[in-house]
């Protein structure tokens, strides 16, 4: 399947990759690379998320992976830009 999201900036993948690694980190998800982010998240909260095809997965537990991480990187985003708003 193709990826469509398309950065505004190019050459920003890899540094939102490693960006999201570090936010995770933090939360307890240690990997070594981004791709592998998901997987964790996944196992951590017991859903059979595989490489490959998923069609057996539940929308809603694709949102659980999905949402997790993005909302910790949200949820770092304004941490970071209400710490820059006192500075």
């Amino acid at each position: 399947m193709t990826n469509r999201n398309r950065l505004l900036v190019p050459g920003a993948r890899e540094a939102l990759d490693q960006w999201k690694t570090a936010v995770m980190k933090k939360d307890g998800i240690d990997v070594d690379q981004p791709s592998e982010v998901k997987y964790e998240v996944a196992k951590e909260m017991g859903i059979p998320l595989q490489k490959g095809y998923n069609g057996h997965l539940e929308a809603k537990d694709a949102g659980k992976i999905g949402g997790k991480i993005g909302g910790n990187m949200v949820k770092e985003m304004v941490r970071l830009a209400q710490e820059n708003l006192k500075k």
